[in-house]
């Protein structure tokens, strides 16, 4: 059935709050945006569902740089692809489709994508090839964020949504999923029975990295404070947790690697989000010749490494987000290995965003939060 472009889309965008607000926490706001015609390149996604970041929490806390006051939130999203001149209805599913296309014959059109969360980073191996690099959401660089009902995208920032993943699951994968595989993969180069230690088991970035770790044929081990994530991280095929609230886990850990294989083994790597000082934790356990990959400094921003690290051969590996040609080849990798990202919370609608927000301060989920973008009030055709 044609139909036509929808004029506009409601958007959750970031305010500035008072000034006299303490401490800062911006206003995340519901608005209604007109879309502009599609360019040469460019297709139109309606979405499905978008999922939250840590950053889109410290942008709300005046805590990340590049704020941008107006810009829409949000770098996750999937959904379905339209033409401009001949729109197509195509049934919503869940994370997103692609809506419009600027090509009738655009072989994407009506097919499930989800959009790249990153910009300025194609394929080199080491680090982004300029200074341009930036993240989707509340900032300049890139000027658009997925938290909409539809979003105007570059068509070749779409990529195909792997076909055993709904489009929930599919908006909790491209960020953290990017992110852990260039930890874990490309940086820690995870392979079959190493053992691995993955920090802060719970969030959707460790969640991921375990996965592609278990995926690899690695034995995995985590930290968290909640014995109950732990639990829920050993149900899910980890080898063994510690509670890094202990001030004697290293020990602890210690003592399952003996158990599960034998007295000499040693941690291969770590995939690390807290900082602070995990070379000193774990200088005894990990191997000679170990890495020690860090992807965030949620615990202290500062990393101490000391000669001992030195004569030991350890290896202490700065990793950000990936390239394109990193979030491809992890997207091939979990359709071919069958991974289902760890989703929390379902949210219904745009209009619940401020309960995730709320979910993300207090820190208990497991797992990504996502909202669904239902079709009870819908884009002004």
């Amino acid at each position: 059935m044609a139909g036509r472009t929808p004029e506009s889309t409601r958007a959750l965008v970031v305010k500035k709050c008072s000034a006299e607000a303490k401490p800062v926490y911006h206003d995340a706001v519901l608005e209604t945006r007109p879309l502009q015609q599609l360019k040469q390149g460019e297709v139109l996604v309606k979405m499905g569902a978008v999922s939250f970041n840590h950053r889109d929490l410290w942008i709300r806390l005046g805590q990340y740089p590049g704020i941008k006051f107006g810009s829409t939130f949000g770098a996750d999203g999937a959904g379905v692809i339209t033409v401009m001149s001949r729109v197509q209805e195509t049934e919503s599913i869940n994370t997103g489709t692609v809506i419009a296309s600027a090509d009738s014959n655009d072989a994407l059109l009506n097919k499930r994508v989800f959009l790249t969360p990153m910009r300025g980073w194609e394929s080199k191996p080491d680090a982004p090839e300029t200074d341009g690099f930036g993240i989707l959401g509340g900032g300049r660089n890139p000027p658009l964020g997925t938290f909409a009902e539809y979003v105007i995208v570059e068509r070749n920032q779409v990529i195909r949504s792997p076909d055993h993943l709904d489009d929930v699951q599919v908006s909790a994968w491209p960020l953290g999923g990017l992110t852990a595989w260039r930890a874990a993969i490309v940086n820690a180069e995870v392979s079959k029975d190493q053992n691995i230690l993955i920090t802060g088991i719970g969030g959707g970035v460790a969640l991921l990295a375990m996965q592609l770790c278990q995926a690899k044929g690695a034995n995995v081990y985590v930290t968290s404070g909640s014995e109950e994530k732990i639990r829920k991280a050993t149900v899910l095929g980890a080898s063994g947790g510690v509670n890094y609230k202990l001030k004697d886990w290293p020990s602890q850990l210690t003592a399952l690697l003996a158990k599960n294989s034998g007295k000499s083994a040693k941690i291969d790597a770590v995939i690390d989000s807290g900082g602070g000082d995990i070379m000193a934790r774990m200088n005894s356990i990990l191997k000679q010749g170990g890495k020690v990959v860090v992807y965030g400094m949620t615990a202290n921003p500062q990393i101490k490494f000391t000669m001992r690290e030195v004569l030991k051969n350890q290896r202490l590996i700065g990793s950000t987000m990936g390239s394109l040609k990193d979030l491809t080849d992890a997207t091939k990798f979990v359709s071919e290995h069958r991974i289902v990202p760890v989703v929390s919370h379902v949210l219904e609608g745009l209009e619940a965003a401020e309960e995730g927000f709320e979910l993300m301060k207090r820190g208990d989920q497991f797992g990504k939060i996502v909202v669904r973008i239902n079709d009870k009030v819908n884009a002004k055709l």
